[in-house]
């Protein structure tokens, strides 16, 4: 029998990895992009009227929605990149469908950084208390940093869990409840789908 080349195998295993190390930084790159996209259209409001904001942000989801598509073949049959990618892939959903809305939280809950969220909420606590955030937009990015947490494996206190409740949107509510106890790689894939055709609809 001929003898397996080890090294052979090792590094080809060493290219594997470090493809989809490069494949999962390009797609950072680009959802950073258009999460930039987004937050300047928010930054720049006052100076839009109504019909040029609404036309911004439709073509920044549309071009969301294309790369979910993208994100979704480059998945497609792959479990190392489904493992990598899923939190984005939740994260684009969310933002596709506007359960979440603040561009700074679909990133750190795209690139799995419970930690950043968590400083963040730390952060809008203390500016609430100072009154440098106003409560609306308060309560609206707490539920969305929570509802993160929870979708990446953190644990919640009784005390956020009682203010999700009280606080979720309808379409947050809606988003959690179809992305309940997602794992598999058919089910990320159709919730990405399902998010595609309603926003093309």
């Amino acid at each position: 029998m001929p003898h397996l080349d080890l090294e052979l195998v090792f590094r080809m295993a060493s290219r594997g990895k470090s493809e989809t190390g490069k494949l999962k930084q390009n797609m950072e790159e680009q959802l950073d992009r258009l999460m930039q996209q987004l937050q300047d259209l928010e930054e720049c409001r006052e100076e839009l009227d109504d019909e040029e904001y609404e036309e911004t942000k439709k073509e920044t989801l549309e071009q969301l929605s294309e790369f979910n598509e993208s994100l979704k073949k480059v998945m497609s049959g792959n479990m190392t990149l489904v493992d990598e990618l899923g939190g984005m892939q939740l994260a684009i959903q969310a933002a596709i469908s506007q359960a979440f809305k603040t561009p700074e939280v679909i990133r750190l809950f795209a690139k799995k950084q419970p930690g950043q969220l968590r400083t963040r909420l730390a952060e809008m606590d203390r500016d609430m208390m100072v009154g440098k955030l106003p409560r609306d937009q308060y309560t609206q990015q707490k539920v969305e940093i929570l509802t993160a947490l929870r979708k990446l494996g953190e644990k919640l206190t009784a005390e956020d869990e009682a203010f999700l409740a009280a606080n979720a949107s309808t379409t947050l509510s809606q988003f959690e409840k179809v992305t309940a106890n997602l794992g598999s790689e058919d089910k990320i894939l159709a919730l990405a789908s399902s998010g595609v055709e309603k926003t093309q609809a």
